[in-house]
């Protein structure tokens, strides 16, 4: 009986066959390590190395920028859904001068603008009410007012309807004459958070507001953070809360039906809500300061001579990428309307960043937090802008190089770096909420552009030039 022959076949593990998990295991043990450094490396060391105090840190804020301003009920959840920043290094740190310094820098400044016989409004504005907060313009109208070259000219800037603020908030705004730092939180959107970092005479220098409405206001009374439905708002920790009120038997309505445009009323007329203040620092309510805001003015606005700063988008340049986004996103669900107002901006002069637009180095800012000087240049930008906001939607990045390329006094402005940006403030994902459709309201399918889309579009040239393509 001859052997029979066996073919014995070794195989590997099953585990071994597969190339792409191969790599992607490979790929693991390679990041995980750098994964880890990130996550618990020392946020300080890299705040450290985009912010830069002199003389030292330890002159900036004092003891009273560790001491908690406000202690919130636990289930209120003021620090849940922090969105960690990303980047640790930065090309152009800011600088920040000592507190005291600061301090007593922008208090001169704001008493010599006092004192100054210019000290009465850059603006002259329209009054008057129509049937829209900021009167319904064409785009004929809104562009006649870009160039403003006669002060006699009165400027059309919202409020001709009522903005219901009650009578005791009215007058405090008033009389709030150096600095002061805004905020907004409709239908509650998001959670009211204490800035940190605060020198020792900020809280008593520097006026903070936030505005909300009904909506807001009942969720935080019913954390017993504030009074209740017949009670005056108050202050929660640094804020003054001033709440929008319908008025006697409903008939002073907010001046727009959409959460999103009565923020940005605060947003962008800061100048004529604190028609005294001679600098602002808006915070979006999803941003917490973690510096002080009279370090932010010194160092951005008046330390630069600049109208202005906000800070660089992180990843868009142009406007168009913008407006890509914004409805590839769907952060504004109206994507025709969103085509139908690059058409008319395109139309009307926009055009790609390019360096002939330096010292304005992009297109695309964020807008979460935004400093300014009161004055001619700085206050007619936001009331150009806001009258595009209302012609079109409450998403600012879109009309902003649109507005700023064309007026004239040109608006002197810093856009500082996005490292810069992350390291000045906390950001905060928004509430969630159940059937939220979003700013824009109904939401569809968002249909994708094709190259055959641009031809014959207004925006044909503008996306050539964008792209690098020729244009003849």
């Amino acid at each position: 009986m001859g052997w029979v022959r066996m073919r014995v076949r070794v195989r590997s593990p099953p585990v071994m066959q597969s190339k792409l998990l191969c790599l992607s295991l490979l790929y693991l043990l390679t990041t995980l390590p750098l994964a880890l450094y990130v996550s618990f490396s020392d946020p300080a060391s890299a705040a450290s190395r985009c912010l830069v105090f002199l003389p030292f840190r330890s002159s900036a804020p004092s003891s009273a920028a560790s001491a908690a301003l406000f202690e919130y009920p636990r289930e209120y959840g003021e620090h849940k859904h922090a969105i960690p920043a990303t980047r640790a290094l930065c090309s152009d740190p800011a600088v920040f001068s000592d507190y005291k310094t600061v301090l007593e820098e922008i208090n001169k400044l704001c008493r010599n603008l006092s004192a100054s016989p210019y000290a009465k409004p850059a603006l002259r504005y329209q009054n008057g009410r129509r049937n829209s907060f900021a009167g319904n313009l064409s785009t004929v109208e809104r562009r006649s007012f870009f160039n403003h070259t006669d002060s006699a000219v009165e400027i059309p800037c919202g409020f001709f309807k009522e903005f219901p603020v009650r009578e005791s908030d009215r007058l405090a705004m008033e009389k709030c004459n150096g600095v002061v730092v805004a905020s907004a939180i409709f239908n509650d959107h998001d959670k009211i958070r204490q800035p940190k970092g605060l020198g020792s005479e900020t809280l008593r220098t520097v006026c903070f507001f936030m505005f909300i409405d009904d909506a807001t206001h009942r969720v935080l009374a019913s954390h017993n953070i504030l009074a209740g439905e017949r009670g005056e708002a108050g202050t929660v920790g640094a804020w003054r809360v001033a709440r929008l009120v319908a008025g006697a038997g409903g008939d002073h309505r907010l001046p727009y039906e959409n959460p999103a445009m009565n923020g940005v009323i605060v947003k962008y007329l800061l100048h004529r809500l604190f028609p005294n203040a001679r600098f602002s620092v808006w915070v979006d309510a999803k941003m917490q300061l973690t510096v002080d805001p009279l370090l932010l003015v010194h160092s951005f606005v008046a330390g630069k001579g600049a109208d202005m700063a906000v800070s660089k988008h992180p990843f868009n340049l142009h406007t168009m990428e913008e407006a890509i986004a914004t409805a590839r996103w769907r952060k504004w669900g109206d994507v025709d309307a969103i085509r139908a107002q690059m058409e008319t901006y395109c139309r009307n002069g926009l055009q790609p960043w390019s360096p002939i637009k330096l010292p304005y180095p992009s297109d695309v800012p964020d807008t979460a937090i935004i400093i300014r000087r009161h004055g001619l240049a700085s206050d007619l930008f936001s009331c150009l802008l806001f009258n595009e906001l209302e012609a079109f939607n409450p998403r600012d990045q879109l009309a902003f190089a649109y507005v700023r390329d064309q007026m004239s006094p040109k608006v002197i402005m810093n856009m500082f770096d996005v490292e810069v940006f992350e390291h000045i403030a906390v950001e905060y994902r928004h509430n969630l909420k159940r059937g939220n459709g979003g700013a824009g309201g109904k939401q569809g399918i968002t249909r994708m552009a094709s190259s055959g889309d641009i031809a014959g579009s207004s925006c044909e040239r503008y996306l050539l030039k964008m792209w690098g393509e020729t244009t003849k």
